[in-house]
């Protein structure tokens, strides 16, 4: 116990003063060097975050929006552009929805909706399909930058999108989607003759598969 007696003699003296002074600044000095450094490294991971959402936000906008421009001549495009087309899409479907961003998976879905109403009408001879894809654009953009406001937005449109699905004519607008999934089909079918022994032929049927609605293949 003689140390510590000795100790605080010591402590309680006017000597040791600027010692203590000394050692606790440093301390203090170490410690909010310490807290800065540690602020700092958040911001800066904060940041880098941030910005890889950002990029990968923008990567789906820009995947999407190439797609909406495909949906818009998808009548003319072959079944396996078709079928690469609805990759990209699901693709930038995926990414969408993982976003940490409220709301991401409403965007998702109204996008989807959007691609579909796209390539329903690309069938549509005389539709002009430039402003539709421009206006998907603008929509996408804004959702980026003002995306709570943009999701209330897009959710008022599933909404009414929903209620005119139960309209009687649904039924007749899916009986036209088929009869032109059906042409669509004929167009690009054809055949393979592979010559045998003597005069005898086969024929292999090489139609590829024809892209319907969204991501189903039929």
């Amino acid at each position: 116990m003689q140390w510590w007696n000795d100790l605080s003699s010591w402590l309680a003296s006017s000597a040791s003063r600027p010692t203590v002074f000394s050692a606790v600044v440093l301390f203090i000095a170490v410690l909010a060097a310490g807290l800065l450094a540690a602020w700092i490294a958040n911001l800066a991971i904060k940041r880098l975050v941030a910005q890889r959402d950002r990029e990968a936000k923008a990567a789906a906008i820009a995947a999407l929006v190439d797609a909406a421009t495909e949906a818009s001549v998808w009548n003319s495009l072959t079944p396996q552009e078709q079928v690469l087309a609805d990759r990209a899409v699901g693709q930038a479907d995926i990414v969408v929805r993982l976003l940490p961003i409220r709301g991401s998976d409403v965007a998702a879905n109204w996008a989807a909706h959007q691609l579909h109403e796209l390539k329903r009408a690309s069938a549509t001879f005389g539709y002009q399909l430039d402003p539709a894809v421009v206006e998907f654009r603008d929509r996408l953009l804004e959702w980026q930058r003002h995306p709570g406001r943009t999701r209330r937005q897009f959710q008022n449109d599933l909404a009414r999108w929903r209620t005119q699905r139960q309209e009687p004519e649904q039924a007749a607008v899916d009986q036209q989607d088929s009869w032109v999934a059906e042409q669509h089909q004929q167009r690009y079918q054809g055949s393979v003759t592979i010559a045998g022994e003597g005069d005898s032929t086969e024929t292999a049927d090489t139609a590829p598969t024809v892209t319907l609605q969204g991501d189903q293949l039929r």
